[in-house]
């Protein structure tokens, strides 16, 4: 940096501000050396050979001063402050409906952090900013090149530092209600030429409070725009290269930001020299684009005239960008680069009515759709003028000077406070004629506390607010809200179908015969007949798969489902792919088509690091249903089998249950065998549970519904598992070596050694009835009926039983301990076994009886004593059981020929009490007695 001078074009300036600094400040050293360094930066931007353009990021007087200063130089070359791998995309501007988005994606990293991806980066672009004149203006006019000179995006993220998190955009001034319009950037990194905003907020404060604003975007409406708004050209640039100098020289020497920012400095004056050298063109037919921030530069590359090496850039790394171009929104913009609400809108009405006032034809890509094309090509009938390096001092006049005086526009004003009334009234507010003058007074008493000479849009939506709004909102819009959309509403723009990626193209293309319009926003709805209409099946095979691609609410099934062995004959969709087109874009990032994308997704959602067997019988599910893909459905069980057998814990037993069921299932009724992974899968998880049941009946994290799984996938696939080639020993082992100390735990294993036959059903009912004579168990037994009920999942023959006990419970446990054990228990089946409802309700219906006079005399059949078994030798009963086992011969003919008995025990036709029979009822009583059980007779 040079010292200063007293001499040039700003020596008077610079000795005014030096005295002012000295008489306030009482020392001429911190506070002249400021503003005396301010001037100094004016003076070295405007002083360059090569012309430098401060602007600032959607600022209509940026935008106006550049219209008229491109028709008045008419430069050859630009260069533009943007990420230089960037400029390919800039010529599909013309297929689209501004404001949208230039945006770079990546979603498979190489050299950053993995928590940051995917990684995106967006560059908003609308009518009402200097840039997209600047590009309008080289791509629609021959022989002018433009060169974006910034660092690739590569490069926004290497020069980020390490931390926990990707950089991102500031946060926004006044918080916004979040819709799908804001989040249409979602989390990207946003990119704007031109960030004039304090970077501390003692300063920002200190602009607010004597500006008499409420927010930044206000303040500099109010101070800035206005006023520079039909300012000349020199006077615009010496005040932005002002404005830029005092923010830079406020903010703190030593921070993160503006290292990173000089580097950018550095990158772009190299790109500059690198260019100058190649192309030989005169530097005098250049014009630089850059944020006024920018324009005031220190670093030593700045400027032609600069010795100083050029800045060495680093190589990208390994991560592949994918480049195209997302729809944006006002909000959207005010969301990401933290302006206050309503900010860009107003900007766009000002843009259009200064170009009116002033006469101006703005530069407009040829084709833009959702507007006019251009009146004239960007080449006027003024030659170029000669370059002036060095302007006159135009500072001086502007800032001692009075701001112009605006009169009241009382046609303007009063249009607004009737068409306020208006929108009011359709949005159900009780306005009326009365709150319009109120409005209208209010706006110019606002702007008189303000110190304005007129009210702006802010002093109008403040008076409307005060005075129609009042203390009730009663519809979903509030009164700012809807002077927002008077004023020109939160316009959204749109990629045209020609600069779509080829995916969002193809699915397009696919979903036509459904007669969907793709650019209305609005939610259109889709009936599908497919028995009547079997053409239409390819477009109900991509909107499942988009479904499962997009989020929610682009493609929403209304009717119908996809499944494993089931496909719906008719189906109703939602689809809202018009404002999901940001989502669609980057789906075309990853691949050419949908179904390759899918494919893609459930590979790495089965190979991420955090993948579980259950996530990966997940992705076979949606292989299967969605892409009938043999290949991919082994390549993915393959991967199951291999998390199963790695998994130390059994969290996901349930899921892997469940699913592996139903999987199997729909193999056995498919095909003419089972595939090898699911083999592999049945005899790799009877193994590992095996292993792993003994260590979790004793955890305590592994709660009764995991134990219930593991043991219902060993019992339910135990017949299966064994003609594979397992040990059933191996369960017999797990089960012995299981010892439990939780109530519900224990009864599991009670009922894992009945259905493996060492535990007799009399022998379980009676520790059950032990459990409730021991008046210290009694409190706990709710826990044990808890395991019971898990317990149907891998023994489900048990559910008799089941009943039987959670009858005894409610008849034999006390208050204090049933009503607060029935809450949990409803919750808990609700929440974690609601499969296992059905097998209760059933086995409750067949046992209760079904109307009330009979329940008065019922008795349950648990309910009579148990006969004790008869001494050896002793005679079969008689009476009653002989006269069922008279009226029921083939049952005990059958049980006797399991046995090798003979059928002598019925001579002649007539039952018999001695001989074999009497031998065979002696040896094994319990038969009978279930059989009496079972006919509801009680045993003689």
């Amino acid at each position: 940096m040079t010292a200063p001078t007293s001499g040039g074009p700003f020596g008077a300036l610079r000795e005014q501000l030096a005295e002012a600094a000295a008489a306030f400040a009482g020392s001429p050293d911190a506070l002249a050396g400021i503003l005396a360094g301010m001037v100094d930066d004016v003076d070295r931007a405007l002083g360059e050979r090569l012309e430098i353009f401060p602007v600032c990021h959607h600022s209509p007087a940026s935008a106006l001063a550049m219209v008229r200063r491109l028709r008045e130089k008419q430069p050859r070359v630009i260069y533009l402050e943007l990420c230089e791998d960037l400029q390919p995309l800039l010529g599909e501007l013309r297929n689209c409906r501004l404001p949208v988005a230039v945006q770079a994606f990546a979603s498979e990293l190489d050299g950053f952090p993995a928590e940051w991806g995917p990684l995106s980066v967006v560059a908003p672009v609308t009518e009402s900013s200097a840039e997209y004149q600047a590009i309008a203006y080289a791509l629609e006019t021959p022989g002018v090149e433009l060169v974006l000179v910034d660092r690739s995006t590569d490069h926004v993220f290497q020069w980020s530092p390490r931390g926990s998190t990707p950089p991102g955009g500031g946060a926004a001034e006044v918080p916004a209600a979040p819709d799908e319009d804001t989040a249409l950037h979602g989390d990207a990194v946003g990119l704007e030429i031109g960030d004039l905003r304090p970077q501390f907020a003692e300063l920002e404060a200190h602009l607010l409070h004597h500006g008499k604003v409420r927010h930044w975007s206000e303040w500099w409406d109010q101070y800035v725009e206005r006023p520079l708004a039909d300012a000349d050209h020199d006077t615009y640039r010496q005040v932005m290269v002002l404005i830029g100098s005092l923010f830079r020289r406020l903010r703190p020497a030593r921070s993160d930001r503006l290292d990173r920012d000089e580097d950018r400095e550095r990158h772009m004056w190299t790109r500059i020299r690198q260019h100058l050298a190649a192309s030989g063109v005169d530097p005098a037919d250049c014009l630089h684009v850059c944020g006024a921030f920018h324009a005031a530069s220190r670093v030593a590359q700045f400027g032609l005239a600069s010795d100083a090496p050029d800045f060495e850039i680093s190589p990208r790394t390994g991560t592949r960008w994918r480049y195209g171009l997302i729809p944006s929104s006002h909000s959207a913009i005010e969301t990401q680069f933290g302006l206050a609400p309503g900010s860009v809108s107003i900007a766009a009405a000002t843009w259009t009515k200064a170009v009116s006032r002033a006469g101006l034809v703005p530069f407009r890509l040829d084709g833009q759709r959702g507007g006019r094309t251009r009146g004239r090509r960007g080449r006027g009938a003024a030659p170029p003028g000669p370059a002036t390096p060095i302007a006159a001092d135009r500072l001086t006049d502007f800032l001692a000077g009075p701001p112009p005086l605006d009169g009241l526009d009382e046609a303007e004003l009063r249009g607004w406070c009737v068409d306020i009334v208006r929108l009011a009234r359709r949005n159900g507010y009780l306005a009326s004629t009365a709150d319009a003058i109120a409005v209208f007074e209010t706006s110019i008493l606002l702007a008189g506390l303000r110190n304005r000479a007129r009210p702006t849009p802010y002093d109008f939506a403040d008076a409307a607010v005060t005075c129609i709004e009042k203390d009730v909102v009663p519809g979903r819009r509030d009164v700012r809200r809807l002077c927002e959309i008077m004023l020109g509403g939160d316009r959204v723009g749109q990629v045209g179908y020609e600069a779509l990626p080829p995916l969002a193209r193809d699915v397009l293309d696919r979903l036509r015969p459904l007669g969907l319009d793709p650019e209305k926003r609005t939610i259109q709805r889709a009936l599908l007949d497919l028995h009547a209409t079997p053409e239409l099946a390819g477009c109900s095979d991509l909107l499942w798969m988009l479904r499962q691609l997009l989020p929610p609410d682009a493609v929403r099934p209304i009717m119908g489902e996809r499944r494993l062995g089931h496909r719906s004959i008719q189906e109703s969709w939602d689809l809202a792919l018009g404002r999901n087109q940001r989502a669609l874009v980057e789906l075309g990032y990853e691949g050419v088509t949908v179904e390759q994308v899918l494919e893609q997704r459930l590979r790495r959602t089965a190979w991420a690091p955090d993948a579980t067997a259950a996530v990966a019988l997940a992705a076979v599910e949606d292989a299967i249903c969605l892409l009938d893909s043999p290949r991919l459905v082994q390549e993915l069980g393959a991967r199951a089998v291999e998390l199963l057998a790695a998994e130390r814990t059994v969290d996901d037993a349930p899921e892997v249950l469940r699913r592996i069921r139903r999987l199997l299932a729909h193999h056995r009724g498919t095909a003419p065998r089972l595939p090898a992974w699911c083999e592999a899968f049945v005899t790799a998880g009877y193994a590992h549970y095996c292993t792993l049941l003994p260590t979790a009946v004793v955890d305590e994290e592994t709660g009764l519904r995991q134990v219930g799984a593991m043991l219902g996938f060993l019992f339910s696939m135990e017949s299966l598992a064994l003609a594979l080639g397992c040990d059933r020993s191996q369960l017999e082992l797990a089960v012995a070596q299981s010892h439990p100390e939780e109530p519900g735990k224990v009864a599991l294993l009670w009922a894992a050694r009945h259905q493996l036959g060492l535990l007799p059903l009399a022998e379980l009912r009676a520790r059950c009835a032990e459990l409730l004579a021991n008046p210290l168990v009694v409190p706990a037994f709710p826990q044990y009926l808890s395991g019971f009920v898990h317990a149907l999942e891998p023994a489900p023959g048990l559910a008799p039983f089941v009943v039987e006990t959670m009858s005894t419970a409610f008849a034999r446990l006390p208050d204090p301990v049933l009503l607060p054990w029935l809450p949990t228990l409803i919750t808990t089946l609700r929440d974690q076994g609601p499969e296992l409802v059905p097998l209760l309700v059933r086995e409750a219906g067949r046992t209760f009886p079904g109307t009330l006079p009979v329940l008065d005399a019922w008795v349950p059949s648990w309910a009579a004593a148990a006969p004790a078994p008869p001494p050896a030798g002793r005679a079969a009963p008689s009476g009653r059981v002989g006269t069922l086992l008279a009226g029921h011969p083939e049952a005990v003919d059958a049980v006797a020929a399991l046995l090798g008995c003979d059928g002598g025990w019925r001579p002649d036709g007539a039952p018999a009490t001695g001989g074999d029979l009497a031998a065979l009822l002696a040896e094994h009583p319990a038969t009978a007695d279930s059989v009496a059980v079972l006919l509801a007779t009680p045993p003689a």
